[in-house]
């Protein structure tokens, strides 16, 4: 994305944004943040691709469908220009060279859907799951890392609050320790954390040094009390999970860049509740679980196979064979209903 001719101004990268102000850094002062205000030209001029060059399969969208959404998501680089009182304005919107993006829910029947981009050039996603308050739903770390494989990013899962777990149950691990050697095997990095002795912090910030990482996840997980802990000086409020419903409470409500000390930083989103695919079509679901790649194509009616009860699919037999998780079979079943309603 950029917007058209040559635009003079200093570059920076915007760090944190609220209702119509982007807080952007410069790369040549990084000490500073510059509230900085984006003329309703480059709203208008404003065209995002519908799928990435490496997506499976690239899609039109009417320009009118893409004005809903705010055209910078905080990671963004950008040129500006000061306008005195320590105030500026962009002036251009530069490419990005990845994102994260979601399908935001339809808030009624003749309503559309929109891509909302949640970060924009990070090189890994971190889906932050707690071990107990909440309890994990494993079928949600399915979407995220479904995200992730669309948008062509690394996922390293990173599940919290492992002293709740072990409070609970005096051999915490058996739902725990089973999931994550899931998902090891599978192919993704899982990393067990706890803030309140400290375990596995250190190799958490192993796999942050040098990275710029998003941290996605619902409300109430530990996102917040996770980088309080990686770095002590942000002091960022944290909200107990509501003991009545279980469900986390808000606290991060903007997105928001921070540096760690040790190198890298991280992009904190408030929670989400629901995780939509955008750039991706029915069909193509099942490339992005990783296990089903290699039988994708290869069933009796090839392409076309919707992995269910087709007789001849390759994936189900996969399945029946263990090469394949039954339950994540069932999440990428669930996804796929999901996905084909209105």
């Amino acid at each position: 994305m950029s917007t058209k001719g040559n635009v003079s101004g200093d570059e920076g990268v915007v760090y944190k944004k609220s209702t119509n102000i982007y807080f952007v850094r410069p790369a040549s002062t990084p000490d500073r943040l510059i509230p900085c205000s984006l003329p309703g030209r480059l709203r208008k001029d404003r065209v995002y691709p519908a799928a990435a060059p490496s997506s499976l399969r690239r899609r039109s969208r009417q320009v009118k469908e893409l004005d809903h959404g705010d055209p910078l998501a905080v990671g963004d680089a950008v040129r500006y220009v000061e306008a005195g009182s320590g105030s500026g304005v962009i002036v251009e919107i530069l490419p990005r060279r990845s994102h994260l993006s979601r399908r935001t829910a339809v808030p009624n029947p003749g309503a559309h859907a929109f891509d909302q981009v949640i970060a924009a050039n990070v090189d890994q996603i971190i889906p932050v799951f707690a071990a107990a308050g909440p309890s994990p739903h494993w079928n949600m770390l399915d979407r995220y890392l479904a995200s992730a494989e669309s948008a062509h990013l690394p996922a390293v899962i990173c599940i919290t609050k492992l002293d709740l777990a072990r409070g609970v149950d005096p051999q915490p691990g058996r739902e725990i320790e089973a999931a994550a050697a899931e998902y090891r095997q599978i192919g993704y990095p899982v990393r067990l954390v706890s803030v309140v002795t400290g375990e596995g912090l250190e190799a958490l910030r192993a796999v942050l040094r040098g990275h710029i990482s998003v941290f996605t996840g619902k409300s109430g997980v530990g996102k917040t009390s996770l980088l309080n802990a990686l770095q002590p000086r942000l002091g960022l409020r944290v909200h107990e999970v509501n003991p009545k419903t279980g469900k986390g409470r808000h606290t991060t409500t903007s997105s928001e860049l921070f540096h760690l000390d040790g190198g890298g930083a991280v992009l904190d989103t408030p929670g989400m509740r629901e995780v939509g695919l955008w750039d991706t079509e029915v069909d193509d679901l099942a490339t992005l679980f990783r296990e089903m790649r290699p039988w994708v194509g290869k069933c009796r009616f090839g392409l076309d196979c919707g992995h269910d009860e087709e007789p001849g699919c390759a994936v189900r037999q996969a399945v029946m064979r263990g090469q394949i998780s039954p339950r994540r079979y069932q999440s990428f079943l669930r996804m796929r209903d999901d996905w084909r309603r209105p």
